[in-house]
């Protein structure tokens, strides 16, 4: 049974982490920006770094075991999920620019995590993405959904801000 110390000192810690910003950030509530132009996504994913693991011995080593050394950065592709609208074919016409243009296709992105007041909270910059994949969900008559489209992007580097 808690005494009335304990509810005052619960009370106070959980007072304490509200105020700090310390409670777990929920992720319903984003936004991806490029170049200017804000879009609606109802799913992000593959916001991933990951370090090849560099394995080495000396071969006087007396432990006998190697020792492991950070290799090469490599990112995850990031998958982007919105209904189609037939107004909206700009993640196709992104797609499309890939093979008729010289590098202009490369834009940076910016997805941003939002507080109740729709304020930033949380950040990610993904520098020079294209698109390597575009996909519309299968079509089905018996289905009762909207009809999503998918574009993964290709990138060469994520970084967080706050």
């Amino acid at each position: 049974m808690m005494t009335l110390v304990d509810k005052i000192i619960l009370f106070i810690e959980h007072t304490l982490k509200l105020l700090m910003g310390l409670h777990p950030l929920p992720k319903y509530h984003f936004r991806v920006e490029w170049g200017g132009t804000q879009t609606a996504f109802m799913e992000v994913s593959g916001l991933s770094i990951e370090l090849a693991v560099i394995e080495h011995r000396d071969g006087s080593d007396p432990t006998q075991s190697t020792h492991k050394l950070p290799g090469l950065k490599k990112y995850s592709n990031i998958i982007l999920k919105r209904a189609l609208q037939k107004e909206d074919a700009e993640l196709f016409m992104w797609m499309e620019s890939v093979t008729q243009s010289n590098g202009a296709f490369r834009r940076d992105l910016t997805i941003t995590l939002l507080n109740e007041e729709h304020q930033p909270v949380l950040g990610w910059r993904v520098r020079n993405a294209w698109p390597c994949k575009y996909e519309v969900a299968s079509l089905n008559a018996s289905s009762n959904e909207v009809l999503i489209e998918t574009i993964e992007l290709a990138h060469e580097g994520i970084a967080m801000n706050s």
